[in-house]
């Protein structure tokens, strides 16, 4: 008997070894599965350490950061703790529990936190009626980032395959919380980025409103005298019988020649600034665009403009005009068409603005950035000015099959307006 029960013992012992090791496994997949898909820091952390509270057992606990700068340790989030114990608890690194792990770079099991001299602040610790305590460095690439304290309020209660087991989840939490500072970052340099291109474009479209004002009061107005001027002589000296046909002939060419300039001039200030957006609203100004260069190119253009109802702020109508310019400018250049199809319409709250020609088209993959050439940038700009919007640009074409390009923008409802004509045709 004896022998058989001494046989059955390692049997047993490897059998709870290995159901403990499957149990830690379930544990750290449970906590890295909640916060694999978070990029918000505070979320992460709420949610980690929700999960490790319920696999320990804990009755209370926390998460401290490190600030490197002071290299202070505050709670950034707790549970069962209260509110003056928090933010009593600020340690430098190397003060009380937490502060000796961070610097250590190891955990800490005690069986009672109260009893233990290098406890910081005892009489909050007591106050609190915290016992047994686990705390763990929270690491990433060897760096300690922070410090995940659990606590119970009975003594003994935690074991050393607690720690080993927490110890594991702090370096998932450590590299959850490095993804989501970088992820934050990242997300604070793209905001930089677009408030400097918004800032450019916003520069852009005040000098095209400067320059467009200067043709008119002065450029515009010179010309038009000249051309009347012109127009006053040719007639005078058909009055006074003027026989030299060569220079009544110059005379002739030199009003064509100014009125020529003068209506370059015009439509300049219109690419510039036209004043249909500014006093007949977005869709006036997209036929008007449209009409004014397609068709004399021999491009039969077809509109389908819908109501939407809705008003659109004037940033995002000048930033969607310029993007129907841009399109209509690359169809010009580039796309040999006969024909282009200019739609707009509203779907669920956003306004749809849909240019398609039957051109040659172009391979969309081959173009990925914008070339020394300075290929591409005209596509790269019109995507810049809706994105400043909250927009998106959705372009399609094929070699020998055309090109459609889509401008998808957010709509901002105003009831007081409905029935304002900014887009409507």
């Amino acid at each position: 008997m004896s022998t058989e029960k001494e046989a059955s013992m390692p049997f047993a012992e490897a059998e709870g070894k290995a159901k403990n090791e499957t149990e830690d496994l379930v544990a750290l997949s449970r906590v890295s599965a909640a916060i694999s898909s978070l990029r918000d820091l505070d979320a992460i952390l709420e949610v980690a350490l929700d999960n490790v509270l319920n696999i320990m057992n804990g009755t209370a606990g926390g998460i401290l950061l490190l600030d490197e700068q002071t290299q202070t340790l505050s709670y950034r989030v707790y549970r069962g703790l209260s509110a003056e114990y928090v933010k009593e608890m600020q340690l430098k690194v190397g003060e009380g529990i937490a502060g000796k792990a961070a610097q250590s770079g190891r955990a800490i099991l005690l069986e009672d936190i109260s009893a233990d001299p290098r406890t910081a602040r005892p009489e909050w610790v007591r106050r609190e009626g915290l016992k047994a305590w686990l705390s763990v460095p929270l690491r990433a690439k060897e760096a300690v980032l922070g410090v995940i304290n659990v606590a119970s309020r009975e003594p003994h209660h935690f074991t050393k395959r607690d720690m080993h087991l927490l110890h594991s989840i702090g370096d998932q939490v450590g590299v959850a919380i490095e993804e989501a500072r970088l992820y934050e970052q990242l997300r604070g340099s793209r905001e930089r980025y677009r408030q400097l291109v918004q800032q450019v474009l916003l520069a852009q479209e005040d000098e095209r409103r400067r320059i467009a004002r200067e043709l008119h009061d002065e450029t515009s107005q010179s010309l038009s005298g000249l051309t009347f001027n012109l127009q006053a002589l040719i007639e005078m000296a058909d009055m006074i019988g003027v026989k030299d046909a060569e220079f009544k002939s110059r005379l002739g060419k030199v009003h064509s020649l100014a009125t020529q300039i003068g209506t370059e001039v015009s439509r300049l200030i219109a690419d510039l600034r036209p004043t249909l957006l500014d006093t007949l609203g977005l869709v006036p100004a997209i036929r008007h665009y449209a009409e004014t260069n397609l068709t004399p190119l021999g491009i039969n253009v077809t509109f389908d403009f819908q109501e939407t109802g809705h008003v659109l702020p004037p940033e995002t109508e000048v930033a969607v005009f310029r993007w129907a310019q841009g399109a209509m400018g690359n169809i010009m250049q580039h796309s040999e068409a006969k024909n282009v199809a200019i739609s707009l319409k509203r779907e669920g709250n956003d306004l749809i603005l849909t240019i398609s020609d039957d051109g040659k088209g172009f391979d969309v993959s081959q173009l990925t950035g914008i070339e020394e050439s300075g290929r591409g940038a005209g596509l790269f700009g019109i995507k810049e000015r809706l994105r400043l919007v909250g927009g998106n640009c959705t372009i399609k074409s094929r070699p020998g099959q055309g090109t459609t390009l889509i401008a998808d923008v957010p709509l901002l409802w105003s009831g007081a307006n409905a029935e304002d004509t900014s887009i409507g045709g």
